[in-house]
């Protein structure tokens, strides 16, 4: 991130957010759920606490979405356009999956680990220094510490 602010928004320019903090973890996820939700080989999710995602303008709207683990996937929408600008997966409330897509500079982020590399489309090439995952990984041997922590405390653990 490199002391880059992060905004963002939707196509239609109506919703506008900033996000406080950097974000805990970054994936790209592969797996054929979010190909299809995102109309695109895979999804790069930022995942930071709610409370770090400041709306600066426009209304946003809840979809439920279809989820693999049977738990919720609740989609946060521009109310105009209905660009999806975050998801709360899995019912965990207190942390959001932020769509780098909708970021202003979205080639600022790298993602910190590739997900469900086990559906990725044949043309993809994930470079050898960026870990991937057939399916997902053990958390405490990923995420750092630091972000461990933040993660607990988002969680109220």
């Amino acid at each position: 991130m490199d002391g880059i602010a992060l905004t963002g928004g939707c196509a239609c320019g109506a919703v506008r957010y900033r996000l406080a903090r950097e974000p805990m973890f970054t994936h790209c996820c592969h797996c054929t759920q979010c190909q299809q939700l995102s109309g695109s080989a895979f999804a790069i999710n930022i995942i930071i606490e709610n409370d770090s995602i400041e709306v600066l303008s426009g209304d946003i709207i809840t979809t439920d979405g279809p989820s693999e683990s049977g738990r919720p996937h609740i989609i946060h929408r521009c109310a105009s356009c209905q660009t999806a600008v975050w998801s709360d997966y899995g019912g965990r409330p207190n942390y959001r999956f932020v769509r780098v897509g909708t970021l202003d500079r979205p080639h600022a982020i790298k993602p910190d680990a590739h997900i469900f590399v086990r559906s990725k489309v044949p043309w993809v090439i994930i470079p050898p220094d960026q870990k991937a995952f057939d399916i997902f990984y053990v958390l405490e041997e990923e995420w750092p510490a630091d972000k461990l922590e933040r993660r607990r405390r988002a969680i109220g653990g």
